[in-house]
């Protein structure tokens, strides 16, 4: 008799370990991921979001919130995800070109990037196009340089605020050319761009899908394109490298991060849903759409490339005593 119970008992618990295990031991996700974007609802980092948390949320089988956290130039939704649990529950998606950037232009940031976040993976590149007034005396960037060269300070450069990328660029780009021209912060980069059509400042480094509408309908006059090549959309606009310009990597560059030290098996899931996301065709035509294209380098690729940005970038800052607001 009791060796009956046994053998039934024995025979039960074989069966239950043949048993797929419930979803949440399988994928280790136990509640609600949210994904924090440090920006307002409505730019880039933001349409991202909204459109890999439903894709997510069915892959892991949990809830995927968007949750927006602007200000102190994406310092403090950043803050919130270095400061969270570490259990891979919170993720940051923003452009981490603009990260990169904050040790060094922030000597109080209260955070450390590189300690207290940890990189999923890279999302997507979107390049700058150099675009100036019509009004400037300028028609390729050969002859943008020789008139900067010959008229020292007098070419503004419209950017969309101090410390961005899109102001760290001209910066980078003058000193290795030997060039000087004046850099003038806005409140954001559509207010900087309508500044150059107006011909209140006469140059500007600026993402494409702001830009080229206006260099489409001859507002703008466009001169290069940053990246590794040309425009689909614009096959004329010779790349910075063809032109000759430095900062030929200068652009958005999209990624997601999450809290360092949280489990590595989470964060090896999450790297492997955002790559079968991006290969997706109507991933990669939004992104199209948003004027980038899909980069899918996973953490250890993200993880070299953000601690090059902070060390280059950091150097650019430094040189320039640029401080941030």
């Amino acid at each position: 008799m009791i060796r009956s119970i046994c053998f039934v008992v024995a025979a039960a618990l074989a069966g239950a370990a043949l048993q797929p295990a419930p979803a949440e031991a399988q994928q280790n996700f136990s509640r609600a991921v949210r994904i924090v974007v440090p920006y307002a609802p409505g730019g880039t980092s933001d349409i991202l979001a909204r459109l890999i948390a439903p894709k997510l949320q069915e892959a892991i089988g949990q809830a995927v919130v968007v949750e927006n956290k602007p200000g102190g130039s994406g310092n403090i939704g950043a803050d919130a995800v270095a400061k969270a649990p570490k259990d891979g529950h919170s993720l940051l998606l923003l452009d981490v070109g603009t990260l990169a950037l904050a040790p060094s232009l922030f000597p109080d940031l209260t955070f450390d990037p590189q300690k207290d976040l940890a990189p999923v993976g890279m999302i997507m590149f979107a390049p700058y196009v150099l675009a100036v007034s019509p009004s400037t005396p300028a028609k390729s960037v050969a002859e943008l340089i020789s008139y900067a060269k010959a008229n020292p300070g007098k070419l503004a450069v419209a950017n969309s605020g101090i410390g961005g990328m899109n102001h760290v660029t001209p910066i980078r780009i003058a000193k290795a050319l030997g060039i000087e021209w004046k850099n003038v912060p806005y409140r954001g980069g559509a207010a900087a761009t309508r500044a150059v059509v107006a011909g209140e400042s006469q140059v500007i480094f600026n993402g494409v899908t702001a830009t080229l509408p206006f260099v489409k309908n001859n507002q703008l006059v466009g001169l290069a394109v940053s990246g590794p090549e040309r425009l689909k959309s614009a096959p004329d606009l010779p790349t910075f490298d063809e032109a000759k310009l430095p900062a030929g990597d200068a652009g958005t560059w999209q990624g997601l991060m999450v809290t360092a030290g949280s489990p590595p098996e989470l964060v090896a899931k999450l790297d492997t849903e955002l790559k079968k996301m991006l290969a997706s065709p109507d991933i990669a035509q939004k992104i199209a759409d948003l004027g980038g294209t899909v980069k899918a380098d996973g953490p250890a690729a993200f993880r070299t490339w953000f601690a090059d940005n902070v060390k280059t970038l950091g150097a650019v800052v430094r040189e320039n005593g640029i401080k941030g607001e």
